[in-house]
């Protein structure tokens, strides 16, 4: 036992922020592991600095510099990432990723052509790759090369016959060259190959947009927004096509829509002000042009119809002040004129309404005439660069409608995002963070033994809780300083106990900073020593699961990972079960220890199991929201969809919220 414990705490040296002692004193090919596995649960800022430790020890490496570019690029340092990249590169030239991801960090800085020879380079290491062909087209577009990304893409779809999104980027094309009929063409066979591409449907629906074919906009834009319900664009321009078919209601319900999803568009708020004003409502009109002139103070449209909203409203002396910066830049603007007039006479200023009324009456008599304020109706649109004052009263559309085409990339979020869109809830862990949401988990988050543990403990309290918490550079060297101090306390003490209860906090920590590998170190030390510890077999057997998934998700790993399930992809597996089982002999009414076990039967699609498991957990804790979220989903994979649906209804009432999309989804796939 002495010598187990003197092994584990020698290897807590790998946690020294120290450089000094950085050279010598760790392994990089763990550090590298345990960086990636920061990496993949999306803590970028924590994995940033395993990368900078190792890139400090043996900066000729290229894999850390190529890592920390991922961090970098999902934090949005897009310069950063590419300067990554470019060390990377030159420590090792023959790695198609690092040109890959240089390339999309480029095309975030708008660096086309550069990115087009990333492209270029990494396809001659993988000439097959169709995502690499995929984005070097849309370079080209952006770059307006068209004619050569035409021809990249006849390549493509000789290869690739059957790449629904080829033919949309062909279309883009044709619809950039005005050949709306071979732009109809290729959209109609991408849509024939995938049916379910929502940014195609988007697509279709400009044209007709364009040729004022309303209905069919209107449905191509419903099946867009069926499949991509959190695009703001798809709103607006519905809304647009409800309106020239006299649905105001309609419109203003997708306007609403699309301000809830992006607060900043200034079409959103520019067009609702407009109908609003339309329909009578006119101080929320007011608010959304109060909107528009912060984004745009100088919009001389939005200025004006506020100044007629203001007037309305009966604030003259507000309208006076709009009107007056409309009439500066406009002199011969004879509706402000005569709206200005009609302010200044109640208020009494008689001079300056008949001044402005003579100047309309010059205009008359030159035969200039002057129109009344004509409604709003079906065929009154204008370009939002159009600056004729006279169309004040018009709804705005872009001047060029942009379709949008995705970059292909597997460097945003999780990996596992990209093979299944609905994720069960994950395990209870034991944490030293405080649950952000701690009002909903105040009566659910409880567990006599952690509380024991706590009673113990004094210097710090565990939280239970299931939702990784992103930590600080600041956090993230508090618990590195923490580690290291539990270690070089734990090789001072001669108490044997009080070794093992340092240990168990140090598993915590480790576990904290994404050392999943060292925390299962540190609670197999433990349990070798006391086989009862029901807390040292729920965190082992939570560690276990984490560290399974980042293996799996491993691109470089995943093969050999899955090639043995019966060995050690297998043994992997059975460790988690292992230790909840004998945790749960121990411990049998434990909430949280029969949820995990349920969510390890989840993820190995034994819904059975993990239905009865998850019951039971909700027997002894019947407020544990993940619990029916989990066993919702369990049910409705097990084709039980009323159950399931029934069980998410439940979730989102005590205060999982996502619960309700999913409801949504399936509920109609049920229709």
């Amino acid at each position: 036992m002495c010598v187990a414990l003197f092994s584990v705490l020698a290897h807590s040296s790998l946690f020294t922020l120290d450089a000094s002692l950085l050279h010598a004193q760790y392994n990089t090919d763990r550090l590298l592991a345990i960086g990636r596995s920061a990496l993949y649960y999306e803590d970028y800022v924590l994995s940033m600095q395993y990368f900078n430790q190792i890139i400090s020890a043996k900066p000729y490496l290229y894999e850390p510099w190529f890592f920390r570019a991922i961090a970098k690029y999902n934090l949005d340092d897009f310069a950063g990432a590419e300067a990554d990249c470019t060390e990377a590169i030159q420590r090792n030239p023959f790695v198609e990723n690092i040109y890959e991801l240089r390339g999309l960090s480029r095309i975030q800085q708008k660096k086309f052509a550069d990115a087009i020879a990333d492209y270029n380079t990494a396809l001659r290491y993988d000439p097959e790759n169709r995502g690499l062909w995929h984005n070097r087209v849309l370079c080209h577009m952006r770059n307006d090369q068209l004619d050569v990304a035409m021809q990249q893409l006849d390549s493509m779809l000789v290869r690739w016959s059957r790449y629904s999104q080829g033919y949309a980027m062909q279309a883009d094309i044709y619809m950039q060259r005005a050949d709306t009929t071979a732009a109809i063409a290729s959209l109609e066979k991408s849509l024939e190959i995938d049916p379910y591409d929502g940014h195609t449907w988007a697509a279709r629906s400009i044209i007709s947009l364009s040729r004022e074919q309303w209905k069919e906009a209107e449905e191509q834009l419903d099946k867009s927004i069926h499949l991509l319900p959190k695009l703001s664009g798809n709103y607006i321009n519905r809304a647009l096509a409800r309106f020239n078919q006299n649905n105001l209601r309609g419109a203003m319900a997708d306007y609403d829509t699309a301000l809830d999803l992006d607060p900043n568009s200034f079409l959103g708020h520019y067009n609702r002000g407009l109908l609003r004003s339309e329909v009578g409502d006119d101080n929320r009109a007011i608010t959304d042009f109060d909107f528009v002139l912060r984004l745009e103070p100088n919009n001389l449209m939005a200025l004006f119809n506020r100044a007629v909203l203001l007037d309305k409203t009966g604030d003259l002396r507000g309208a006076i002040r709009d009107y007056s910066k409309v009439i500066e830049q406009y002199p011969n603007f004879w509706t402000g004129l005569q709206f200005r007039a009609s302010c200044y006479r109640r208020l009494g200023m008689t001079r300056q309404a008949e001044q402005d009324e003579f100047t309309v009456y010059k205009a008359q008599l030159d035969k200039r005439l002057y129109g009344k304020q004509p409604r709003l109706n079906a065929r009154q649109m204008r370009k939002r660069s159009d600056d004729d004052p006279d169309k004040y009263n018009q709804l705005v559309v872009e001047d060029e409608q942009e379709v949008q085409h995705e970059y292909q990339s597997d460097y945003r979020g999780h990996v596992q995002h990209h093979k299944v869109d609905v994720e069960f809830q994950p395990m209870f862990a034991l944490s030293f963070e405080k649950p952000a949401d701690a009002v909903r988990l105040s009566n659910a988050a409880f567990d006599r033994l952690v509380e024991e543990m706590n009673e113990q403990l004094h210097a710090r309290t565990l939280y239970i809780y299931n939702k990784h918490q992103s930590l600080t550079p600041e956090q993230s060297a508090l618990y590195f300083q923490y580690i290291d101090s539990l270690s070089l306390s734990a090789s001072r003490t001669t108490d044997h106990r009080q070794v093992l209860s340092l240990l168990f906090l140090r598993s915590v920590g480790q576990s904290m900073v994404q050392n999943y590998e060292g925390a299962i170190d540190d609670l197999n030390t433990i349990l070798q020593s006391d086989s009862t510890h029901v807390l040292a077999l729920w965190q082992r057997a939570v560690c276990q699961s984490r560290y399974n998934q980042f293996l799996a998700a491993d691109q470089s790993r995943v093969a050999s990972f899955d090639a043995m399930p019966t060995s050690e992809a297998g043994l992997k597996h059975a460790r988690v079960l292992r230790d909840l089982d004998q945790a749960l002999q121990l411990s049998p009414n434990s909430a949280y220890l029969l949820y995990n076990r349920g969510c390890h039967y989840a993820q190995q699609q034994d819904y059975e199991q993990a239905i009865a498991d998850f019951t039971r957990a909700l027997s002894i804790e019947p407020r544990l929201a993940e619990a029916y979220f989990n066993r919702g989903l369990c049910a409705i994979y097990a084709k039980q969809s009323d159950a399931g649906l029934q069980d998410l209804s439940k979730a989102g009432e005590l205060g999982l919220y996502t619960a309700y999309g999913i409801i949504k989804k399936y509920s109609k796939q049920e229709r």
